[in-house]
C-alpha cells in the first residue's frame, strides 16, 4: 500500500509502498478513503520528533476492511461499515504509525460511526478537534457534558453562565461553540457564549449551529474589554484560547471572573508561548489530545503516562458521535491529487508552527489561505 512518510532529515514527507498493516487484538483494519490536516500534522513535519519511515497524519474516514482478534461482537463494527478517527502518528517520539496511507489499524472503540447522509470527506473532519474541544470544556475545565462518562471529579451543575472562545473560527473553536450549545441544551441552562474571530466570519459564527451572542474582532486593541462589558464587566466563568500563541494568553486571561477556569490549546512547556505566572490569574490548563489514546505519549519535553480516565472519556464521546450527538463537521476545502500532494500542498498551507508561518505566495485556487475550514484530501489508491 502507499503511505505518506516522514523524511526527519530533510523536515519534509514522502510517498511510499510499504506493507499492509495486520490488526492485533481489539483493532480494526481500516481502508481509509479521506484524511484531513490539523497544524500538528505539519508541524511535527517541519520539526520533527520521530524518526524517518514513520506514517504521519492524524485523522481519517474510511470503511471497515476486517477486524483483529477478540473484537467484540457487542461493538456492533462489520466490514463494509463506515468510520472515522484520529491516530497520533509522527506527533511523538514512539513508534505508532499514523493516519496518512491507503490503510490502518485502530482500536475498535476509538471511531465512531459515520452515517449515511454524511460523507466520509466531512467525517474526516471531525474526530481530533472534535474531541479536543470537548476534552477542554468537559474533562478539564469540568463543564458538565451532553453526554455520560465515568469520572470521580464533579463537573458543574450551574445551568447559567458564559464562555468565551477565542479563535472561534478555527476548526478547534467551532467545535468548542457547538459543544457549548450542546451541554447548555442537556442542562436545561442558559449559556452567553462570546467569541473573538475576523469580522469576515461574524454571520457564520452568530448562525447555527454556532450561535454566538456577541462576536469581537481580534484585530481591535481593546477586545478584552468589550468581552467583559457582554458581561456587566464581572468576566466569563471559562475561557478557551484556541490559538494560544504569544499574547492570545494574557489577553485571554484578561476576560475571566475571579475564580474562572481558562483552557488553551498550545503548552508552555512546547514554547507555544511564556507569559510568566505572576502575570495571569490562573495558570490555563493544558492537555494534550493523544491522552484521549489510552497509550504512553512522549513529546516537546513532556511525558504523559496512558490514562484509563482519559481513555474512557474519548471512548465515551465517540459513542455519543456514533449515536445521537452529531455535531456539524467544520466547512472542508477538498484538496486535489491524493497523498503525494500533501507535502507540496496541504502541509505548506499549514505552515510549520505558526499562524504567520503559512504559504500565501501560490495562486492556485486550492492554494488561497486556510481560513474557517479543514483541507481534505481523498486518497487515490494504488491497486
Amino acid at each position: 500500500m502507499e503511505a505518506l512518510l516522514l523524511n526527519a532529515e530533510n523536515r519534509s514527507a514522502e510517498v511510499k509502498t510499504i506493507s499492509k498493516p495486520i490488526p492485533r487484538w481489539n483493532e480494526i483494519l481500516i481502508r481509509v478513503h479521506s484524511i484531513a490536516l490539523n497544524p500538528v500534522d505539519s508541524l511535527y513535519v517541519y520539526h520533527p520528533l520521530g524518526s524517518t519511515g514513520r506514517v504521519i497524519g492524524s485523522d481519517f474516514a474510511g470503511t471497515v476492511e476486517s477486524l483483529g482478534p477478540d473484537v467484540p461482537a457487542t461493538g456492533g463494527l462489520k466490514p463494509g461499515h463506515r468510520v472515522a478517527g484520529f491516530l497520533q502518528g509522527a506527533s511523538s517520539v514512539n513508534d505508532r504509525p499514523g493516519a496518512f496511507a491507503e490503510y490502518l489499524v485502530c482500536p475498535y472503540d476509538l471511531v465512531w460511526r459515520v452515517p449515511a447522509d454524511l460523507s466520509l470527506e466531512a467525517a474526516a473532519a471531525v474526530s481530533l478537534c472534535g474531541l479536543t474541544a470537548a476534552q477542554a470544556l468537559f474533562y478539564r475545565l469540568g463543564m458538565k457534558a451532553p453526554f455520560k462518562w465515568d469520572d470521580l471529579r464533579a463537573q458543574d451543575d450551574a445551568c447559567n453562565f458564559s464562555v468565551f472562545i477565542y479563535g472561534a473560527s478555527t476548526s478547534v473553536g467551532l467545535y468548542a461553540a457547538q459543544l457549548v450549545r450542546r451541554a447548555a441544551e442537556a442542562s436545561g441552562g442558559k449559556v452567553r457564549l462570546v467569541g473573538a474571530a475576523s469580522r469576515k466570519h461574524f454571520g457564520m459564527l452568530k448562525a447555527e449551529p454556532y450561535g454566538y451572542d456577541h462576536l469581537v474582532d481580534y484585530r481591535d486593541d481593546n477586545w478584552p474589554e468589550q468581552v467583559r462589558t457582554f458581561t456587566d464587566d464581572k468576566g466569563v466563568k471559562y475561557a478557551y484560547d484556541c490559538i494560544s500563541e504569544g499574547s492570545t494568553i494574557v489577553n485571554t486571561a484578561k476576560t475571566l471572573a475571579v475564580g474562572a477556569g481558562m483552557a488553551v490549546v498550545r503548552s508552555r512547556q512546547g514554547g507555544a508561548w511564556d507569559t510568566p505566572r505572576e502575570e495571569l490569574p490562573t495558570e490555563p490548563i493544558y492537555g494534550a489530545v493523544w491522552e484521549g489514546l489510552g497509550e504512553d505519549v512522549q513529546y516537546v519535553g513532556m511525558f504523559l503516562p496512558k490514562s484509563k480516565v482519559s481513555r474512557d472519556f474519548a471512548t465515551a464521546f465517540y459513542k455519543w458521535l456514533s449515536e445521537d450527538g452529531r455535531l456539524q463537521p467544520n466547512p472542508i476545502r477538498l484538496m486535489p491529487g491524493g497523498l503525494k500532494k500533501v507535502m507540496g500542498d496541504g502541509l505548506r498551507l499549514m505552515g510549520s508552527g505558526t499562524m504567520e508561518d503559512r504559504e500565501a505566495s501560490r495562486t492556485e485556487e486550492w492554494m488561497k489561505p486556510v481560513s474557517a475550514e479543514k483541507l481534505v484530501y481523498q486518497l487515490e489508491r494504488s491497486n
